[in-house]
């Protein structure tokens, strides 16, 4: 072999070296199945991120790593590189998080709801600086449909509610929303809660209708009730240290992959929370689907208030900045649409 043979050699070695060593696999873990909403975003994700790049992407739905307490542990500790979680268990972490379940407060209308999440300042500005506090650079936020109640008895209103134990999340804020819906809340790991609806220790939770489909809670409930009260908030996160330690192609990978996947997860919901309740009615005949009239949910929405004080009042320093933004973005995006 020539010297110059060998020096040209040598050279595509180190490149090749280089671009072996540059190219990572990353932990991303999430709160549902693989097909279920965060596992479509996730794929998604993944494929974007593979397609552009020579880095792999782990998946982890839910179980695989444990709860979502250990899940965020290990996205902060930096054993994964993402994680996909709810303010509803981050809001032990993040106060102002919490706001997302003050009833009655985002839009049911789609087209509104999507505007929202695209373009708020709150969720875009404000609460970033909040999450990486806590180790977590928030790379998104997205809706994952409208929450409905089952639960073994019928509800019509908040005296339907009396003395049923209701399952939520660990998160003080939506305990005191199920308070003042009538009910007694009780939060419970979500791996806890068939068993507890099959043995009587609990008679009603709140989940999207795919959700309730694909883990079969109709099984152990007989109504599920659709109040309009909220639509499930999830949010994407990588580890802080990781993202800034990344150079700035990477970290555009990843911003690109995570925006492709917004506007997926997006359009495939179109349609889906009905398509759920009609296999749900395939499933259980005897299931009773309600859909509350306005002034059915009447006193339910009159709750509201008084959840948005207390919101005020634990939702950490920046509570009332949050909400207020938050209202600001939701009026302009019902301007938006409308």
């Amino acid at each position: 072999m020539t010297y110059n043979k060998l020096l040209a050699a040598s050279a595509l070695a180190i490149v090749a070296g280089t671009s072996a060593a540059s190219a990572d696999t990353w932990r991303y873990a999430f709160e549902e199945a693989m097909d279920e909403v965060q596992g479509k975003f996730a794929q998604k994700f993944k494929e974007e991120i593979e397609a552009n790049s020579d880095h792999q992407v782990q998946l982890f739905p839910f179980g695989t790593l444990g709860e979502s307490s250990d899940i965020m542990e290990q996205a902060q500790s930096g054993i994964l590189q993402f994680v996909d979680q709810s303010p509803g268990f981050t809001g032990a972490l993040i106060p102002e998080a919490q706001v997302f379940f003050v009833p009655y407060l985002l839009p049911q209308d789609e087209g509104e709801l999507v505007s929202f999440f695209k373009n708020s300042k709150a969720i875009n500005e404000l609460f970033p600086p909040l999450y990486a506090e806590q180790g977590l650079e928030l790379l998104t936020m997205f809706p994952e449909g409208e929450v409905m109640m089952t639960t073994t008895g019928p509800v019509k209103g908040p005296e339907d509610l009396n003395e049923v134990k209701f399952r939520v999340m660990t998160n003080p804020l939506l305990v005191e929303s199920y308070k003042s819906f009538g009910a007694t809340p009780t939060p419970l790991p979500w791996g806890e809660v068939y068993g507890a609806l099959q043995t009587g220790i609990i008679q009603g939770q709140e989940n999207p209708a795919f959700f309730i489909e694909s883990t079969k809670m109709y099984e152990v409930t007989d109504h599920i009730t659709r109040l309009g009260h909220n639509n499930f908030t999830t949010a994407v996160m990588a580890n802080l240290d990781f993202y800034d330690g990344l150079e700035e192609d990477d970290q555009n990978l990843i911003d690109d992959a995570i925006d492709v996947a917004f506007d997926y997860i997006t359009a495939y919901q179109d349609g889906l929370t009905e398509k759920s309740l009609e296999k749900i009615k395939e499933a259980k005949t005897s299931i009773t689907i309600t859909t509350l009239t306005e002034e059915e949910r009447a006193p339910f929405m009159a709750t509201a208030q008084d959840v948005e004080a207390e919101f005020l009042d634990i939702g950490g320093d920046q509570a009332q900045e949050i909400l207020d933004q938050m209202k600001a973005d939701l009026n302009a995006a019902a301007g938006a649409e409308g």
